[in-house]
């Protein structure tokens, strides 16, 4: 017998994990995700997240209320009399009555090996970090921010190379496949839980944008890690002196070089950038307003005097 879902996401992240659910045969009574924002070069038009567009296109009625704290807002989520809620990169913290609502309470898939990196950037910050593993857990929502007791879980490698955008699109197939074995084994009365252990508790805080630019007196795999977690957005970057006048490249992939050199400086015609120890070879930038471009396309299109 299928299960009565309300589906709760946001960005493309989470949209796989609606369709997985969908196509297992589940009944998607509602699907809430975060308003329509401003968007387009002027911010006049609204434009709906990718969650409620695949919630449209699965003809699942779509609630985007700004806020849950209100008594009006709990007795409609209260009225979808859902079995489960799914709970999948929403963006809003859930109050207590929402969390009881559903007969089996709510269920988030969460990309990172919890209590490592609760929060809201665990993909970004792993791969700043240095991690070398990750993965997907799910979890039955409490109060608490990542807190709640772990279903299951899928560990992925982090290659030395990998970038947030390729981490982020491989989490984010697992957490669909994860999600619909959960909700199997939950609908069997199959599906156990796990504490989460007091030990190796990090927070993946939210980006902000006054750490996305580039220090290079940093160590060559810290500046390198920087990059990749940052890529492709919201984007490590740095300034460059082209014709006399600073302008912003931001970063979207390199590699680790063995030069040494004075921190910034270029060390060839390659775009390898000297490091406090070591540096690193960009890969693909690009400059603002322009497209992206290989190393050697910008190269060809710019002299660069400095690198800041």
């Amino acid at each position: 017998m299928a299960l009565r879902i309300v589906f709760m996401g946001t960005p493309e992240f989470s949209a796989p994990a609606l369709q997985a659910l969908a196509d297992a045969g589940h009944e998607i009574v509602a699907c809430y995700s975060q308003p329509p924002r401003p968007a387009g070069r002027r911010g006049l038009e609204l434009k709906k997240s990718p969650v409620h567009e695949k919630a449209e296109a699965l003809g699942i009625p779509v609630f985007t209320p700004e806020s849950l704290k209100g008594e009006a807002e709990q007795a409609e989520f209260a009225a979808h009399k859902a079995d489960v809620a799914v709970v999948i990169a929403y963006g809003l913290l859930l109050p207590k009555a929402i969390l009881e609502a559903p007969t089996h309470g709510c269920y988030n898939g969460h990309a990172s090996l919890l209590p490592r990196w609760r929060g809201a950037a665990p993909i970004q910050r792993a791969i700043m970090a240095g991690d070398t593993e990750t993965g997907v857990g799910i979890m039955k929502m409490d109060v608490g921010l990542d807190t709640g007791d772990v279903a299951l879980e899928e560990r992925v490698p982090i290659d030395e190379n990998m970038a947030a955008g390729e981490l982020h699109d491989v989490l984010s197939a697992i957490t669909a496949d994860l999600m619909v074995r959960a909700m199997d084994r939950l609908e069997k009365g199959e599906l156990s839980l796990t504490p989460q252990s007091d030990e190796g508790i990090l927070y993946a805080k939210k980006i902000v944008k006054d750490e996305t630019r580039i220090n290079w007196s940093k160590p060559a795999k810290e500046v390198h890690n920087h990059i990749r977690g940052l890529s492709p957005f919201p984007g490590a970057w740095c300034e460059m002196m082209i014709g006399g006048k600073p302008q912003r490249v931001k970063v979207l992939s390199s590699e680790l070089g063995e030069e040494n050199g004075e921190p910034g400086a270029m060390l060839d015609n390659e775009l390898t950038i000297a490091c406090g120890d070591g540096a690193v070879r960009l890969i693909k930038v690009q400059r603002a307003g322009k497209q992206a471009q290989s190393a050697d396309e910008f190269l060809r299109g710019n002299s660069i005097e400095a690198v800041l």
